[in-house]
């Protein structure tokens, strides 16, 4: 991470520190937890190549944007690097609070579980995919903290393909194993922000 994005090697600091806290989470609360609430039940992994084209979106995450902003394309006032933190913190804790309602059911590969149920408590009362929400709020977040609108707009373009893919993916393995309660849920909430979309 070049330093002379940011206004000191402070905030460099903090920048990286924040996105080794996402994959600490992520290894955490997303992988060891919901394999130890599982107990060694199995997921039957049905991808279809969403986990491919979510993996190549992070590569562009982090090199695009980051590029964007040591070229000066779209600058922010300094000031909003520490917005973008605070965002990106923010982004994190939805997250693992989503994955966290979720427990068991909850995999990084697109797949079902015996005996899995439609969750509808917490966020998952208003969205239906309230981690990939947590995902949008820290990737807005990392674009403001990079200080560019353009960083900005490019991380959340990435994030209405690579996960709007791994959604339209998602729903149709659950509506094939959840069947008619997943349809009826599906009535009931959007996908990523409360009353909207």
């Amino acid at each position: 991470m070049p330093s002379s994005i940011f206004t000191s090697n402070y905030a460099a600091t903090g920048f990286v520190i924040t996105i080794v806290l996402f994959f600490v989470a992520e290894q955490i609360g997303g992988v060891i937890i919901p394999a130890i609430r599982r107990g060694g039940a199995k997921v039957q992994r049905r991808n279809v190549g969403s986990n491919a084209l979510v993996l190549v979106s992070w590569v562009v995450v982090f090199s695009v944007p980051i590029m964007l902003s040591k070229m000066g394309t779209a600058l922010l006032p300094d000031w909003v690097y520490y917005i973008g933190i605070a965002v990106m913190v923010a982004g994190i804790a939805f997250r693992q609070y989503a994955i966290a309602v979720l427990g068991r059911y909850f995999s990084g590969v697109l797949g079902v579980q015996k005996e899995q149920k439609v969750v509808e408590s917490g966020p998952y009362r208003l969205i239906r995919h309230p981690s990939y929400t947590g995902v949008l709020i820290f990737l807005a977040g990392m674009g403001l903290a990079l200080q560019s609108w353009a960083a900005v707009l490019v991380n959340i373009t990435i994030f209405a393909v690579a996960y709007g893919y791994r959604m339209f993916v998602e729903e149709k393995v659950l509506i094939s194993e959840l069947g008619n309660n997943y349809v009826e849920y599906m009535k009931r909430t959007k996908r990523v922000i409360p009353y909207i979309a």
